[in-house]
């Protein structure tokens, strides 16, 4: 499928020492990548998989299917994962939190980039959308025709790490009011119309970013999706988080330290190896952390 999972080896090595044969949730099945390493390893493990994007879990189960009932697939959000454990025949009448471990991979997959239809990427033009689950809530193009300049300012700065945030901000707004902005090639022929190419990034990585996690309440559904996690795992169960920009990375610290039921395995977060990255570049931003459930 070509897309190869990140921090794969360390992954396994948190995950095994909770789950072995037990139960893992992975709460972004995404495209299988780290499931599969985990049952190949693990010949009794079972996983309950559960993704927002209706897309990504039909190729989930199809990269699965070997596996028959030692996967079972839920269509849900992070914050709604407590029922999708619940709903899962792996944990019937366990009564208990039963769960070994739980793994988030915060990152986008590859085929929400690749698909100008999904509108993620400036890559090539789309539908500005930017949603995980299409079937639900507003459009990226829904959303900035709404929010005030002010307020997109803000999110740019806080969510992109943009530092032109003020001066796109306004030129978003400015273009608005002459006509809609309904596509990715709009979006970004705007923000480079304000902000100069200086290296390899493109001028509007960062406003698409802070879009992305605005339109789908990114770190609200981490926050909520964490919190969650330490509700179903049983005492001694592992949950592994890996996330790949600042702002999750700090939001997933805080939130692992603040709850009194988890203890923090990682006081400083896993990085990837020079030779990883050098095998999968996607890898080069990722961090992971981890955090046990008390007894």
């Amino acid at each position: 499928m070509g897309h190869e999972p990140v921090l794969p080896e360390e992954v396994l090595a948190y995950l095994g020492a909770a789950a072995g044969n037990g139960i893992l949730l992975d709460a972004t099945i995404g495209l299988g990548g780290h499931a599969s390493r985990f049952l190949e390893r693990f010949a009794e493990g079972t996983v309950i998989g559960i993704d927002r994007d209706a897309e990504a879990l039909a190729m989930a189960e199809e990269r699965l299917a070997c596996y028959g009932g030692r996967v079972q697939l839920h269509h849900a959000a992070f914050a709604d994962l407590a029922d999708a454990v619940a709903r899962s025949d792996a944990v019937a009448g366990a009564g208990a939190p039963c769960v070994q471990a739980v793994l988030f991979d915060l990152g986008v997959n590859s085929p929400q980039l690749d698909r100008p239809e999904r509108g993620f990427s400036f890559r090539e033009d789309g539908p500005l959308d930017m949603r995980m689950d299409p079937s639900c809530g507003q459009t990226a193009a829904e959303f900035l025709r709404r929010i005030p300049q002010r307020e997109l300012a803000d999110l740019l700065f806080h969510q992109g790490g943009e530092r032109a945030s003020r001066p796109i901000a306004k030129a978003i707004v400015e273009a608005r009011r002459r006509r809609r902005i309904e596509t990715t090639d709009e979006l970004a022929e705007i923000i480079r119309s304000v902000v100069p190419r200086r290296g390899r990034l493109d001028p509007a990585t960062r406003t698409f970013q802070a879009l992305r996690i605005a339109v789908n309440d990114e770190l609200g559904q981490i926050e909520r999706g964490l919190r969650a996690a330490a509700g179903v795992l049983a005492p001694g169960g592992v949950l592994v988080a890996i996330s790949f920009h600042s702002g999750e990375d700090g939001l997933v610290k805080r939130t692992l330290r603040a709850d009194d039921r988890l203890e923090v395995l990682t006081r400083k977060p896993v990085r990837p190896s020079a030779e990883e990255t050098r095998r999968n570049p996607r890898a080069r931003s990722a961090r992971l952390r981890a955090a046990r459930r008390a007894a």
